[in-house]
């Protein structure tokens, strides 16, 4: 997949790990459009970001999700770039006290169930694209799941499972999944996010594995995990938690 001359959407880019690929994807001279929900937020992105345009939208709306496909077909015929990136987490233990059921719905609602209408409704717009890319961000907990993160990590496994049915349905397009450990955002913030990599380091690494179309990118140390999970995976379960 070209790196160049790209036409890309990115949700949920405003912050963090969007934010950072939508800098280096602007850097090299791709059309940017990031999305968020906070439009003072998504003013101050796109202010620091020449060039980048944004988009006021909110990913769980059918309605404001139907709007913004609207948008992109009159103003940006050429996309043929998806970021799925928008995401919502709780940190919290199983317990019965936890009302983890609320917190599923909310998570699963952004994460997952907004992943796959925004990808349905733009993959004819795609498809008319010489050449045209879907990239789901899940995380390392996709395969791993973290104990204080259950059912955040739910939907990340959802959501690769979906990305690769995309990925076989599709062979003419372009299905990457884009799997980063702790990174230290606002977004992680509450599960330790101090602690994790720059969101700097996943905007690079998605580049150099975008440019030679590696399409599961095992960012940091989750090829670590990955490798420890395919040889033992109550290892890799224990490793994932330790000290939680």
């Amino acid at each position: 997949m070209k790196t160049s001359g790209n036409t890309v959407l990115i949700t949920g880019g405003s912050a963090g790990i969007g934010l950072e690929l939508a800098r280096h994807l602007s850097e090299l001279g791709n059309q940017v459009i990031i999305t968020g929900r906070d439009a003072a937020r998504l003013e101050k992105a796109t202010q620091a970001l020449p060039g980048v345009k944004g988009i006021v939208s909110d990913v769980t709306s059918d309605k404001a999700v139907c709007e913004l496909v609207s948008i992109l077909q009159k103003d940006y015929p050429s996309l043929n770039m998806v970021i799925n990136n928008a995401g919502r987490a709780f940190a919290y233990k199983l317990s019965d006290a936890a009302n983890a059921a609320a917190k599923a719905v909310e998570e699963m609602d952004t994460n997952f169930f907004a992943v796959i209408r925004l990808t349905e409704k733009l993959l004819p717009l795609l498809q008319q694209q010489t050449e045209s890319a879907i990239v789901n961000v899940t995380s390392i907990v996709a395969f791993v799941p973290g104990l204080h993160i259950p059912t955040y990590s739910a939907t990340k496994a959802a959501l690769r499972s979906y990305t690769q049915a995309l990925r076989i349905t599709f062979p003419q397009l372009h299905i990457f999944e884009l799997m980063p450990p702790l990174v230290n955002t606002d977004f992680s913030e509450e599960i330790g996010g101090a602690n994790g990599i720059p969101p700097a380091q996943v905007a690079t690494e998605f580049i150099a594995a975008l440019e030679k179309n590696e399409y599961e990118i095992h960012v940091g140390n989750t090829e670590q995990i990955y490798q420890l999970m395919l040889t033992s995976p109550a290892a890799a379960l224990a490793t994932m938690n330790a000290g939680k």
